[in-house]
């Protein structure tokens, strides 16, 4: 069966920066497993999916249109600090999320000064080449449960 539109998909990854780090891999929790066709992937990787099959194996570079999007600094805001929740220590790197008045985003925190904090809204993988290496493992036909979900279920899917 090859992969198209409704189909639950499940396959094994590995996600590289072009430098070689690896940002991210299914080594530890298994296959991902999701519903084709429904925008559950980067647009990028769900292209390079399609069409094929259990068994097959691809490595795709997704540029930043293609995923998460190029950097932008309108995203980047200074805040006051007292602004922020004050339940423990207010430290860069931390991620927490932010409402805005196009819903809820993740914001990682840049800089902490004394009165202020920077923010950046992009999402951390914007304006990265993303590097995949991908092994299919299984594919078939949604349920008509999962499609009206809009989600795989099972194993490695939504449980509910």
């Amino acid at each position: 069966m090859k992969i198209s539109k409704h189909s639950v998909v499940s396959f094994n990854f590995t996600l590289t920066h072009d430098d070689g780090t690896v940002l991210d891999s299914s080594d530890k929790g298994g296959p991902l497993v999701y519903l084709h066709g429904v925008g559950a992937l980067i647009p990028g990787l769900e292209k390079e999916l399609e069409g094929k099959g259990k068994g097959d194996k691809l490595q795709a570079k997704i540029a930043p249109s293609e995923a998460y999007g190029e950097r932008n600094d309108q995203m980047i805001q200074t805040v006051p600090k007292n602004e922020l929740p004050a339940e423990e220590e207010i430290k860069a790197g931390m991620q927490f999320q932010a409402d805005t008045p196009n819903g809820p985003i993740v914001v990682t925190v840049v800089e902490v000064k004394d009165t202020e904090v920077t923010l950046d809204g992009n999402h951390p993988l914007a304006g990265v080449n993303l590097n995949f290496d991908v092994e299919v493992t299984d594919v078939r036909d949604a349920t008509q449960e999962e499609i009206d979900h809009g989600h795989a279920h099972g194993p490695g899917g939504v449980e509910h």
